[in-house]
């Protein structure tokens, strides 16, 4: 803090010396755009002024793609703000952070040159004037400065600078700082209650500021409507971020030609989005209709209030051997997202490393950093469902009734219910918690603790648990462990570890060996490996929800310290 206000001083003075401000190119470029439209008016309890707005500000370690400190907030106005949650960035939802509102003191950082609008109140953001500004080596040495990490190491390559935006408004009488993420995680709190005061800020105008125009950090590329309001789903996957690079744009993503793969006989779940721009009730309700492999699965009696939207799914078992599978889906009522869905069904079996040798060698290897794999350790989706609310009208039919001497009016009228449907969100998540544990085998005659020789054999206990309340359609327990090895660089070769108890804990363990003399369920270290530790990846996954599919990638070790020929003994005089 205390050397961004320095930085922000030296700037300040010069800008009393030269009033123009020139921003100095750092080469680096931005991935990001940005739409929004009108605003409408606020009320006594919520709204929002033009222009209070700012930026979340996450260094990521563009290698592991996880942040490299802790995210800081960059506002030019000087905001009041009671209640917020903390400085979480959308990387860390995605991979299990709870939201968790604070009353407590709110910390942003305030820039010597004034940022640029972030949040268009007319759908008119500049996001060019966006673009340099977070390019400009004076941005960027201020958050260099502010991070601790030096400027030359920042413009590397080594990392990248994920940018949210922030608005600043009264909800509910209540000063709040929100990014695009954390509103709509919010708003599936408190069932739509945010959306339905503030919807033209949290569900157009702040999720709409930026977005992606490639892919880029597990996060797709946004091709949607940048006009008009959007679901929480949408916010949460798509919008509400940009992202800066100091290198070349990452390479567009090999073009696959399916959208998901899954692995052989596994239960899966396949989503698409609803949306509804016009009521869709129970008087008559949506049905989707997946079409896979000859078979029909249909998802019924959906209901969605105007202008919203939910998945519908499919679950279904994949075939015992690998094909690419189109599947088409249908609908009654409302848009689907897709209606047509590649899937590639794939075998990862058949990669067991070679029979270890006694005369293997070293050779050229030299010791690699476990890969990232993309974790998602939690997920959260909703379903509406609707209830009549009855509103009795009395409709009068006045008639006037005569004997030819007196007259009399009479009301022939009758009740007449003009109720509406009441439509409500209920929410549904998912969490997985994973373990693993890494130790020497049985039938290793000198290990100790986690301390082994090599060339001997490495047990693997995995267990997964899946914590949801949700009906068992909605979701999948855990059904696949791959784990990977440092000799083969944690690649070429695996092990799919064999499920010995499923369920929402599964447990998972090596499958016996056929090299092993015992037929133990093991993995032999090669005899070569040196003093050290033995780092074992295992990758957990096939968790599948509506909203994605989990995963875990986790790591244990060993410590080797000596090989087994230390435990070869001849005897004198024989």
């Amino acid at each position: 803090m205390k050397r961004f206000f320095a930085f922000i001083l030296s700037l300040t003075l010069g800008l009393f010396l030269f009033p123009i401000t020139v921003f100095a190119d750092t080469g680096g470029s931005g991935n990001i755009d940005g739409g929004g439209g009108d605003m409408g008016q606020g009320t006594s309890k919520n709204s929002w002024s033009p222009g209070m707005d700012g930026v979340r500000i996450t260094v990521i370690n563009s290698e592991t793609q996880q942040p490299a400190c802790t995210p800081f907030d960059l506002t030019s106005k000087s905001p009041t703000v009671s209640l917020h949650f903390g400085k979480v960035s959308k990387i860390q939802y995605r991979g299990g952070t709870f939201l968790s509102p604070t009353m407590g003191q709110y910390l942003y950082e305030k820039p010597a040159i004034t940022m640029p609008r972030i949040i268009s109140d007319n759908g008119n953001v500049n996001i060019q004037e966006i673009k340099r500004y977070f390019c400009s080596e004076y941005v960027v040495k201020g958050i260099a400065n502010s991070t601790g990490i030096s400027y030359e190491e920042m413009i590397s390559g080594k990392y990248k600078l994920f940018l949210e935006p922030i608005a600043y408004f009264k909800y509910d009488g209540i000063q709040v700082a929100m990014t695009a993420h954390e509103a709509a995680l919010y708003d599936n709190q408190v069932g739509g209650k945010l959306r339905t005061a503030m919807t033209s800020l949290t569900h157009k105008n702040l999720p709409l500021s930026m977005y992606l125009e490639y892919a880029d950090l597990n996060f797709p590329a946004y091709s949607g409507a940048t006009n008009r309001t959007v679901s929480n789903d949408t916010i949460i996957s798509y919008l509400g971020m940009g992202i800066v690079w100091f290198t070349d744009p990452p390479e567009a993503p090999e073009e696959t030609g399916y959208d998901y793969e899954y692995r052989i006989n596994t239960d899966v779940i396949t989503p698409v989005t609803l949306s509804a721009s016009d009521e869709i009730n129970p008087d008559n309700p949506a049905r989707v209709t997946f079409s896979i492999n000859g078979s029909t699965y249909t998802m019924g009696n959906i209901v969605i209030p105007e202008g919203e939207s939910q998945l519908a799914w499919v679950q279904w078992h994949t075939p015992s051997t690998p094909q690419d599978i189109t599947i088409s889906v249908s609908t009654s009522k409302g848009t689907l997202s897709q209606t047509t869905i590649k899937a590639k069904v794939v075998d990862l079996s058949g990669k067991d490393p070679p029979d270890p040798k006694a005369t293997d060698v070293r050779g050229n290897w030299s010791s690699n950093a476990v890969p990232y794999r993309p974790e998602k350790t939690s997920a959260s989706w909703y379903v509406w469902s609707a209830k009549w609310h009855p509103y009795w009208v009395w409709i009068s039919n006045w008639r006037y009734y005569t004997n030819g001497i007196n007259g009399y009016w009479v009301d022939e009228g009758w009740w007449e219910d003009r109720g509406w449907y009441d439509f409500t969100r209920n929410h549904y998540s998912a969490s997985l918690n994973a373990s693993m544990n890494l130790s020497p085998d049985t039938q290793s005659p000198t290990a100790s603790g986690k301390t082994m020789k090599s060339g001997y054999g490495v047990q693997n206990l995995t267990v997964a648990t899946v914590n949801t309340a949700a009906p068992s359609f909605h979701y999948t327990n855990a059904q696949t462990a791959i784990s990977y090895f440092p000799e083969f660089n944690y690649e070429t070769y695996w092990r799919l570890l064999k499920c010995t108890a499923s369920g929402k804990t599964a447990r998972f363990e090596f499958a016996d060996n056929i090299y092993s003399t015992y037929n133990h369920p093991v993995h032999f270290s090669p005899i070569w490996f040196p003093d050290g530790t033995y780092r074992v990846n295992t990758y957990v996954c096939d968790i599948w929800t509506p909203a994605g599919m989990l995963s875990a990638n986790l790591t244990d070790s060993v410590s080797i310290s000596g090989n087994l020929y230390d435990d070869w003994h001849i005897a004198p005089g024989s």
